[in-house]
Parts: C-alpha cells; sequence; structure tokens
C-alpha cells in the first residue's frame, strides 16, 4: 500500500504540473475589463492539487497514516478483477458514446454498473438510469450550451433542439 501510495501522489505532481504548464498557454491572471483569463481556473486548481498531492508524498515517505505504514500488496485478485471489470466498462461506454450517443450508453453504463458490480435491484436502478440522461441533457445542452456526442440517435433530438432553442 505504501508505494502505491508514493507512486500515485508523484504520478498526481506530474499531472498537476503538466495541467498547469497547459493552462499558462492562457492567460492566468485577471484581464483587464474582463475578468480571470481563460487559464486562470485550470492553473489554480492545478496548483491546489499539485500542493496536495505534494503533502501525500511527504505524509507517506514520513509514514504518518495507516496506508503509509501498511506492506501489504495494493490490489489482491478480486481488486485487481474488480479495477478490470470496472475499467472495461468504462472502455465500452467511451466506445459506444461514439457510436450511438452519451444518452444510450450512460443508461446502460448506470445499470451494468449499479446491477453487476453494485448488486442493486432493477426498482432502484430503472429510475435512476432513465432520469440520468434527462438530466444531463438539461443540465448540459439546454442549461449550459454544451452539446454531448449524439451517434446515430441524434435525428431524435431535432424536436427537442426545435422546443428549446
Amino acid at each position: 500500500m505504501r508505494h502505491a501510495e508514493q507512486i500515485m501522489a508523484l504520478a498526481l505532481v506530474a499531472f498537476s504540473l503538466f495541467l498547469m504548464w497547459k493552462s499558462s498557454e492562457l492567460p492566468i491572471g485577471w484581464v483587464s475589463g474582463k475578468g480571470p483569463g481563460g487559464g486562470a481556473f485550470p492553473f489554480w486548481l492545478s496548483l491546489g492539487m499539485l500542493v496536495a498531492s505534494g503533502v501525500i508524498f511527504w505524509r507517506a515517505r514520513r509514514r504518518v497514516t495507516p496506508q503509509s505504514r501498511d506492506e501489504n500488496s495494493f490490489m489482491g485478485y478480486s481488486t485487481f478483477r474488480l479495477f478490470v471489470v470496472s475499467a472495461g466498462a468504462i472502455f465500452v461506454m467511451f466506445l459506444g458514446t461514439h457510436f450511438v450517443g452519451a444518452y444510450v450508453m450512460i443508461p446502460l453504463f448506470l445499470a451494468f454498473y449499479m446491477r453487476f458490480l453494485g448488486g442493486h435491484s432493477w426498482v432502484v436502478i430503472a429510475p435512476i438510469a432513465l432520469l440520468a440522461p434527462i438530466v444531463t441533457f438539461f443540465f448540459f445542452e439546454i442549461g449550459m450550451k454544451v452539446f454531448l456526442p449524439k451517434g446515430v440517435t441524434e435525428p431524435l433530438f431535432y424536436p427537442l433542439y426545435s422546443m428549446f432553442f
């Protein structure tokens, strides 16, 4: 556990530095008459992540937390199996989103995850899986004007677009 904590902290430090570098391509300070620059939020958020990751690494090196004193392996077989199934389900979701769209893949992913990994009943799964794409549509597409991929299902959204735009 100890080595995994340190490795992940260092990976997050490196990722934070990369994000800070990329976000500094845009203005990160105050732009006169406009407000914060386009890179301000990602830069300062990445800086916060850098500080937190550095503290995690420092605490792991000093063996402050119980996890940093644990010499057991990071993942046993059952944990690794769960990781592979989860990563596979996410990969299938992203791949399927390209073809059939986010609004088909979101409920399918939620139903799979809740049923086969969470063990929930269909009575619990059905309303969540059906409401999630509806809430997502109204939040992203209507509220924020961010259009999610729809793949072959895009013609089904034309009536909704004519109602809201």
